[in-house]
């Protein structure tokens, strides 16, 4: 996308939120985004821009060491302090900021290079948890290098701060135990390489898809006006934007079950009393106990009398794991994603009626353990007279035929457009970076179009940090079955797209994780390995990219880039993994392949061959390295030639 078209979606998204969000946010006093806090680390050899609040049109000035800048807050009183570019260095400066006689102090800034770090629970897991992680964090010590979390917090439009508090600290033993581990490692090789400051801001969500961490601009270009508006329309009326999204929910379980409409007619379903408020793993005797993933209906009725009817009620259902979509006669009232969040739905008089009320939960889970997560008195009905009928018992169950998962609404927590950005991201202004480290994609496994959304993730930290952004993308683990023979694979097509996007994206890198995960364990502990080949990358060091598979003669040449002293395979003659496929895509079997310096040469069979694929299973094993234990990628490549 150019950058008129990111401008233009800009100014859509500001003019849905209304004067009203705008006017809420305008400061009382002068204030800096939360980023610009004491012992801050700044982005070397680039524009150094302060962004803050003030009062509407206050001359705003500001002094950085002996530099000094001025601007003016526009209408809504924010503003953006412009200084010189600086060079890196380990003597501390203070930044100063003064509006309308007010003043704030910042103090102890270095200059050096500044990474973000971001995606799902790899990028999150601590380096208490990784290999050595407790002698990593005793020798941590290191006040060049500066280390800043952000708060786990959502928002439904673009916010200045982190909703809660959030500080810079000096890597030490008590500021790494807890911080991202491939964050921090990385961080630290970089410095121990380069010899200048570095700052480390870490902002992940476990679980998270991509899509929450898109740019309100990105968000708009991907999925449209109806879904932006939704978004900015629960943030005020969560009831009206639930039924707005329910017709495209109805639609995927219609198509997942066969047509049938639960919530409209409950008994169309064989129905079994909940054995106990609990997760589903504890239903000994029923098959949740031992395959708790999919969709399963909840259904309680509760008998009102007129007038409790007429005053209208919230119902309370507590925490549900993953997902549920919730309806009260027929009619859609709530949709939530979250392991700890209380599902707290409001109920209109005109939703009830006098008598036997249905209440329909359905509850999906994608993994492990499901269902209830709250104790039993978390479940009522509050009605508006006052009272509050307790839903603790009465349930009964059936388990939904739908075999796939439903669709996640604009706000979603875990999967919603933007609503982790608008929190964790936006609240850094136009910082500038050196670049990012992204390490998600387990959670969009089996969501067409990752490429796509991953690029305009891209373009959106690009229109805030800087065109010339570097961009670091783990390609995913090695975790789950081994291939025992060519098939498909959702998560090796997932790799592929993440190699798709850094081989077309200017100054992306791909860092292959392939063969460093644990296929019992989605969460391998080696961050130490992949921080050394993140600090690799984001020092411009060539990763092994495969980038051609070239017909010659009966064969077929796969060449790479970023290859140093010389392909290996280790522990035998040949790389494993290497596949012919054909045009189907079933038509796919094993060959045996030759080294022949930085390329491959794979003999063909006598058997139509369009594609080259490698490592091809969600959890293959690979033994084909570069000189420097590096290892290939898994990818897919069209073959070319005659």
């Amino acid at each position: 996308m150019r950058h008129a078209n990111w401008v233009s979606a800009s100014a859509l998204v500001v003019a849905w939120l209304g004067t009203s969000a705008v006017q809420a946010q305008t400061p009382a006093s002068l204030t800096l985004l939360p980023v610009w806090g004491d012992h801050a680390v700044i982005q070397r050899d680039a524009p150094v821009k302060v962004d803050g609040d003030a009062a509407p049109r206050a001359a705003v000035s500001g002094r950085l060491g002996e530099a000094t800048a001025q601007t003016q807050a526009d209408a809504r009183g924010r503003f953006e302090l412009v200084f010189p570019a600086r060079a890196a260095s380990t003597t501390a400066v203070d930044l100063v900021v003064s509006a309308n006689g007010q003043s704030v102090a910042r103090h102890d800034l270095l200059v050096g290079d500044v990474w973000l770090c971001s995606g799902q629970s790899n990028m999150e897991f601590p380096l208490a948890r990784a290999l050595n992680g407790e002698m990593e964090a005793a020798h941590s010590a290191d006040p060049m290098l500066r280390l800043l979390e952000v708060p786990k917090t959502i928002a439904y439009e673009p916010q200045r701060d982190f909703g809660r508090p959030a500080a810079w600290q000096a890597s030490a033993r008590e500021s790494t135990i807890g911080f991202s581990a491939a964050c921090y490692l990385m961080a630290r090789n970089l410095r121990t390489a380069l010899k200048v400051p570095v700052g480390a801001i870490h902002a992940s969500w476990g679980g998270s898809q991509l899509r929450p961490w898109l740019s309100p601009e990105a968000g708009l270009a991907l999925y449209g006006q109806a879904d932006m508006r939704q978004l900015a329309q629960y943030a005020g009326d969560p009831l009206a934007a639930v039924t707005g999204f329910a017709p495209r929910w109805v639609e995927w379980y219609h198509g997942a079950a066969g047509g049938t409409d639960p919530w409209l007619h409950p008994d169309i379903l064989p129905w079994q009393p909940v054995p106990q408020i609990s997760g589903w793993l504890a239903w000994t005797g029923t098959p949740l106990a031992t395959k708790a993933t999919g969709t399963v209906w909840l259904r309680r009725q509760v008998r009102l009398t007129q007038a409790q009817a007429a005053a209208g009620a919230v119902l309370g259902l507590g925490v549900l794991d993953d997902l549920d979509m919730t309806w009260v006669n027929g009619k859609p009232v709530g949709n939530t994603f979250g392991w700890d969040t209380e599902r707290e739905y409001r109920l209109p008089p005109a939703y009830l009626h006098e008598g036997v009320n249905e209440i329909m939960v359905a509850v999906t889970n994608s993994y492990a353990n499901g269902g209830f997560v709250s104790t039993p008195d978390k479940l009522a009905l509050r009605i508006g007279t006052g009272e509050t009928l307790p839903l603790a018992d009465g349930w009964r169950f059936s388990i939904s035929p739908a075999q796939t998962y439903p669709p996640r609404p604009a706000w979603d927590a875990n999967g919603g457009i933007g609503v982790m950005h608008n929190h964790m991201i936006a609240p850094l202004g136009s910082l500038s970076l050196k670049g990012v480290a992204w390490y998600q994609g387990e959670s969009d496994v089996d969501t067409p179009g990752y490429a796509g959304r991953l690029k305009a993730l891209i373009g959106g930290w690009r229109g805030l940090f800087g065109q010339d952004l570097s961009v670091e993308i783990v390609q995913l683990a090695n975790y789950g079955p081994v291939g025992l023979a060519p098939g498909p694979s959702s998560w090796a097509a997932l790799r592929n797209e993440q190699r798709l996007v850094a081989a077309q994206e200017p100054h992306v890198s791909l860092v292959s994780a392939i063969d460093i995960g644990e296929r019992s364990d989605i969460h391998p502990a080696n961050k130490q390995a992949l921080g050394l080949r993140l600090a690799m990358a984001a020092r411009g060091i060539a990763m092994p990219m495969p980038v051609s598979a070239v017909r010659e003669g009966a064969s077929i040449r796969v060449r790479f880039t970023g290859i140093d002293g010389g392909l290996h395979a280790w522990s035998g003659p040949d790389p494993l993994g290497i596949e012919l496929c054909g045009p189907g895509d079933t038509d796919c079997r094993y060959a045996r392949a030759a080294i022949d310096g930085d390329t491959l040469i794979v003999p063909g069979d006598g058997r139509p061959v369009t594609r080259v694929r490698y490592a091809w299973a969600d959890s293959p094993v690979v033994n084909l390295f570069d000189g420097r234990s590096l290892p290939v990628p898994g990818f897919a490549l069209d073959v070319v030639g005659n």
